[in-house]
């Protein structure tokens, strides 16, 4: 008897809340960009696409830990002006997109300005650029969406190197409503787009991940096919 009571209690629906609320745009966000990235080749297809958008021929591809824990995008192309850095990294920002009838003659990989603000929801970013008409280049820190503070680095950190950079830095603690201006840094023409600690903030994604060779291998895989149908870029 006190087995069929049990099994009638669990066969007893589970009481919701029944009432429609709407989502957060941080719930938001975060849905979105699991749906465009779910393993780290995702990410690196979305940035070989917008280097190859911005007429760069030459790309230059590094991975730390498979993906996970670094992803870092080179390249020598058109550049992001200072101006526009606070809009990079936000859902429909683009520069391939003004109304809708511009679809018709669309030219590029991607158009709706999505790739790096749903990277920038799932790992720590940060963007360094020059175009051709500056006289230097700049750099800025990212996340969910949102143009931040420079994190605090370790001292030791190398700035050319940021492969190098501190694995326990912490962005949270930076945002900010006070105005983030780009910071003027040495560089070339192009951009550089880093991209730490992916599904940091989603540990049901990071479990299921394969091993750091297994996601290796398809970025190679990504890099591979991109190369083989760019071949006036130089891949590396």
């Amino acid at each position: 008897e006190t087995a069929h009571n049990t099994t009638m209690q669990d066969d007893k629906p589970r009481e919701t809340d029944p009432k429609i609320r709407k989502l957060s745009d941080q719930v938001i966000n975060r849905i979105a960009a699991g749906e465009i990235l779910q393993r780290p080749f995702n990410a690196v297809k979305e940035l070989i696409e917008n280097s190859l958008d911005a007429c760069s021929t030459s790309i230059k591809v590094q991975i730390a830990e498979g993906g996970i824990k670094i992803i870092q995008i080179s390249d020598n192309g058109n550049g992001i002006c200072k101006e526009e850095m606070a809009l990079v990294c936000e859902r429909f920002a683009t520069s391939k997109l003004r109304k809708y009838e511009d679809l018709k003659e669309m030219s590029t990989y991607g158009f709706r300005g999505e790739a790096l603000a749903s990277i920038s929801h799932v790992a720590h970013v940060s963007i360094t650029s020059m175009t051709k008409d500056q006289p230097c280049a700049y750099k800025a820190f990212y996340l969910d969406g949102k143009m931040i503070n420079n994190p605090a680095i370790s001292s030791n950190t190398n700035n050319n190197n940021p492969l190098k950079a501190n694995p326990n830095n912490d962005l949270h603690h930076n945002k900010s409503n006070s105005t983030v201006e780009p910071k003027a840094v040495a560089g070339t023409r192009g951009t550089t787009i880093v991209a730490e600690d992916l599904f940091y903030n989603s540990l049901s994604r990071r479990k299921g991940l394969k091993s750091a060779g297994e996601e290796y291998q398809k970025i190679v895989e990504v890099v591979r096919k991109y190369s083989i149908c760019n071949p006036q870029v130089s891949f590396s």
